[in-house]
């Protein structure tokens, strides 16, 4: 027996960092958004006893390292339930190091497939908190939609979905390493932080020019990468009305009121860049097939 669930990227409206936890991890304030771009995770049951993983992709690591991996184990130490054998094929359409959270939707994939090949009945909650041992990402890529994230992704809220509108997406030729762009956050003399309560006021409103006015990204200050200006450039050219790092970086996304100018824009930068998305919001993140 197997399942496909298409898991959908993500991009960050809004990331701000707010503190330094006990922990040593970040303390985030995010509003995060689905997008349809999917990579598509098949898991089916087998009697092997193991956990086996193939992916698309050569480069992604097909062992512990891989976040699905983890997931498969998470479930069942969640469950402490032995694993009888599970096969997981993750068919990569996200691209890696853009900020998209193509790893976290994989993980988030895994834990809501076994839910259902097991009959587990998780509740939502109970999926996030095995997602949340995984990765910051994994809890809202198993709810999706658009939310408002905290503390270190866990603390979720959910927020009104965005009006119509339309995505151009594009990762440059370069990644970045989450972990640099932390470090280099954390050497930055000064930060000019968000406006938090406009952009949530503005969200309750749907109120779209109003949250693209608030939007920001403040990795956008203490990260360089390669071709951003030239991407946001071509970005407003176009007629969108926010341009905007995702994540650490370093994929950039461009939104539009208009489908034909999405369009427009999307063939100019395949001119210039060879990954570059057209997308639209997502009110979750998980899909059956």
């Amino acid at each position: 027996m197997d399942i496909t669930i298409k898991a959908a990227a993500k991009i960050n409206l809004l990331l701000d960092l707010t503190s330094v936890l006990e922990n040593g991890y970040h303390s985030i304030y995010t509003v995060m958004q689905s997008v349809d771009i999917f990579d598509k995770v098949t898991v089916a049951l087998t009697e092997d006893r193991t956990i086996s993983l193939s992916c698309s992709e050569s480069s992604v690591p097909t062992d512990r390292r891989n976040t699905a991996y983890k997931a498969a184990e998470g479930f069942f130490e969640y469950l402490k339930k032995e694993n009888k054998g599970v096969s997981i094929h993750i068919e990569k359409h996200i691209p890696s190091q853009a900020g998209m959270a193509g790893g976290s939707a994989d993980a988030a994939a895994v834990i809501r497939a076994l839910n259902i090949l097991y009959e587990a009945n998780l509740s939502e909650a109970e999926q996030f908190a095995i997602g949340e041992k995984i990765g910051a990402d994994v809890p809202f890529c198993i709810g999706g939609g658009t939310r408002l994230c905290l503390n270190t992704g866990e603390v979720m809220a959910q927020i009104p979905n965005l009006p119509e509108c339309f995505f151009v997406i594009v990762k440059p030729s370069q990644g970045v390493s989450t972990k640099e762009a932390y470090k280099s956050f954390d050497s930055a003399k000064w930060i000019r932080h968000p406006d938090r309560d406009g952009f949530l006021y503005a969200a309750k409103h749907s109120d779209l020019k109003g949250i693209c006015s608030k939007a920001a990204n403040v990795f956008e200050q203490v990260i360089e990468v390669p071709d951003r200006a030239v991407i946001k450039g071509e970005m407003r050219n176009c007629g969108a009305i926010l341009s905007l790092m995702t994540g650490s970086g370093s994929a950039v996304f461009g939104l539009f009121e208009r489908e034909s100018d999405a369009a427009d824009c999307a063939e100019r930068l395949r001119k210039k860049f060879k990954i570059v998305f057209t997308a639209k919001p997502l009110p979750k993140g998980l899909f059956p097939e």
